[in-house]
C-alpha cells in the first residue's frame, strides 16, 4: 500500500532507513514526485517548488539508488 508524506523532514528520515531500497523521481511540468520503496510501504512526496525539489535530491543519502523518470517538454516557438 502506498502512503503519501507531506513533511520533507519525515521523507528524509524514511530515506535514511535501512530498508529503503530505491528512490524514484518523476518530474512533470508542475509537480516533482519523490517515491521511496521501503520493505512494507511505498512513500510518496509531492513538491511543487522546483528549487526545493533540487535541494531535496541533493540531500538524499548517497547509498540509495536513484531512478529518474518523467516527461520533459520543450516549449519552443517552432
Amino acid at each position: 500500500m502506498p502512503k503519501q508524506i507531506t513533511d520533507i523532514r519525515d521523507f528524509l528520515q524514511k530515506a535514511r532507513r535501512k530498508d529503503a531500497r530505491s528512490v524514484k523521481i518523476k518530474k512533470s511540468d508542475k509537480v516533482v514526485k519523490f517515491k521511496i520503496r521501503c520493505s512494507k510501504y511505498l512513500y510518496t512526496l509531492c513538491v511543487t517548488d522546483t528549487e526545493k525539489a533540487d535541494k531535496l535530491t541533493q540531500s538524499l543519502p548517497p547509498g540509495t539508488t536513484l531512478k529518474l523518470w518523467g516527461v520533459t517538454t520543450c516549449k519552443c516557438g517552432a
